[in-house]
């Protein structure tokens, strides 16, 4: 089968890339959603655009270990 790649990433998908634990990646997906609501872009509650996530950190791309 083919793996798509993710648009939307949860709490795990940003705890696993970051090394952080859930309750940190959970703070970080409120605090992008939270700015992208201010900016008038839809959200859903729970994830957050992979884009954008890496634009907050400010990274390319993240590579898995």
């Amino acid at each position: 089968m083919i793996e798509r790649e993710k648009y939307l990433l949860s709490a795990s998908d940003i705890a696993t890339m970051l090394g952080v634990k859930k309750p940190t990646a959970y703070k970080i997906i409120r605090e992008g959603n939270a700015q992208l609501a201010k900016a008038g872009k839809l959200t859903i509650r729970g994830k957050i655009n992979k884009d954008y996530l890496l634009k907050m950190l400010d990274v390319s791309e993240v590579r898995y270990a």
